[in-house]
């Protein structure tokens, strides 16, 4: 059962993500985890850390668990 997390605007970025659901301390992480880590999105692999997250998709970071986002 993935983790959700809920959005309070329309959408957010990969790198604001991986803030929000504690996957790193800080948005300057995002880059370097980005880079040494893989991560999936809706089942399609995006390193991206502009990438924009809607309600309705999932996120699947391998050893740090998958994430629902909701509105």
């Amino acid at each position: 059962m993935p983790e959700k997390i809920k959005l309070d605007t329309e959408f957010i970025t990969l790198g604001q993500f991986l803030k929000l659901a504690d996957v790193i301390q800080t948005g300057g992480m995002a880059k370097w985890f980005l880079s040494e880590h893989e991560v999936f999105i809706n089942g399609e692999q995006d390193q991206r850390r502009g990438r924009k997250l809607r309600s309705g998709d999932i996120v699947q970071i391998p050893g740090f668990g998958d994430f629902l986002i909701t509105d």
